[in-house]
């Protein structure tokens, strides 16, 4: 700041002895330094408290930073959570689409069409032929099968293809 040498020190000493004397210079020294630190110590506390009202300002500046991007990520995540319930539910859609198709295919390849339409009664029934060559009627059963074969749980499953066996 001040560019003062040892010489000029030097000088302003033998200045302050001629006028001053030797008999109050010594006060006057200790009453300047006393100015001097007093000034020095001003000085470090204006320099601190502007540090730390910086310093606060920085931290309130970071933390105001903080929630901002906080509150981007979270309305990102909220963002990304409604697309993916979408998303979720258009897949959702899709699939009871899919097996409800599939189970009309399947309902549909599994159900004789006998079955799946009322039989229509015709004027002059057909007899039918068995094994043994006799005429069966169209009220007769097979033995080794269940007279109540038109249950509607039975259709389409290995019960009507494979009836059952005969006890032993």
């Amino acid at each position: 700041m001040f560019d003062i040498g040892f010489s000029e020190l030097l000088v302003i000493a033998v200045v302050a002895l001629i006028v001053l004397g030797p008999e109050r210079l010594p006060k006057a020294a200790r009453f300047a330094g006393l100015w001097v630190r007093r000034a020095r110590a001003q000085w470090y506390s204006v320099k601190d408290e502007l540090e730390r009202e910086l310093a606060s300002e920085e931290l309130k500046r970071n933390l105001k930073d903080a929630q901002d991007a906080l509150r981007d990520t979270e309305q990102r995540i909220r963002d990304s959570a409604r697309e993916t319930e979408r998303q979720f539910e258009d897949v959702r859609q899709a699939v009871r689409d899919d097996a409800k198709a599939l189970r009309e295919d399947v309902e549909s390849a599994i159900t004789p069409p006998a079955l799946a339409r009322p039989p229509v009664a015709s004027p002059d029934p057909a007899p039918a032929i068995e094994e043994e060559g006799r005429l069966a009627s169209t009220t007769d059963t097979h033995d080794d099968a269940a007279a109540d074969d038109t249950h509607a749980s039975d259709v389409g499953t290995t019960a009507d293809l494979f009836p059952p066996k005969e006890p032993r």
